[in-house]
């Protein structure tokens, strides 16, 4: 009586199922990735956005002359240190190289940008200005809208600040999937500037 071996069965049936196997892991590592960046984006662009909101335009009464809103020039750093610390916080998996914008804007009554309202931060590693002791790692391009020219009286202009950002796949499935390899990742909040009576 023969004995039947099945270890040819099993080596062939496992080359036939590994690739499918490791494309499902990858793929899971893949989409949880991506999506732990896009929440990181959103809470950033949150962040940001209610910085914007409590902060209005420095304080003081409106204007951009002497004794008004004196402290305006610092209003959009203290916004920008606000998503860049969300970006690099505990759990983030986000690369500042691959930011592309952090943009400030005025935003219309639908939550779009304001033309001509709009001030746009880029990276640029330990370029930008010290808030609370530490450099940030984005420089003001535009200045379009002036925190001494921002209105917190009713009606109120709202703030909108939106994160660029480029996800780069982290599993081979980069190599053979096209468009995982790089995948533009926009976010953006709104929240009106806290109005006073």
């Amino acid at each position: 009586m023969r004995l039947h071996d099945d270890r040819g069965q099993a080596v062939t049936e496992l080359a036939l199922i590994l690739p499918l196997v490791l494309v499902l892991v990858f793929g899971v590592v893949e989409l949880a990735t991506a999506i732990n960046a896009a929440m990181t984006i959103s809470a950033a662009t949150r962040e940001g956005a209610r910085v914007a909101g409590a902060l209005v335009n420095g304080g003081g009464a409106l204007g951009c002359g002497l004794g008004q809103s004196p402290n305006a020039a610092t209003v959009d750093s203290f916004v920008v240190a606000a998503v860049e610390r969300v970006l690099t916080g505990s759990g983030a998996q986000i690369s500042l190289v691959d930011v592309s914008a952090i943009r400030i804007y005025k935003a219309t009554v639908s939550g779009s940008e304001t033309a001509g309202s709009v001030n746009q931060w880029t990276y640029l590693s330990d370029g930008g200005p010290v808030i609370a002791g530490e450099r940030l790692d984005f420089v003001e391009q535009t200045d379009d809208w002036p925190a001494c020219g921002r209105n917190n009286v009713s009606p109120a202009d709202s703030a909108g600040i939106t994160v660029h950002y480029t996800y780069r796949g982290r599993t081979p499935l980069r190599y053979f999937i096209p468009g995982l390899a790089s995948l533009n990742m926009t976010d953006s909040t709104v929240m009106p500037l806290n109005a006073s009576k």
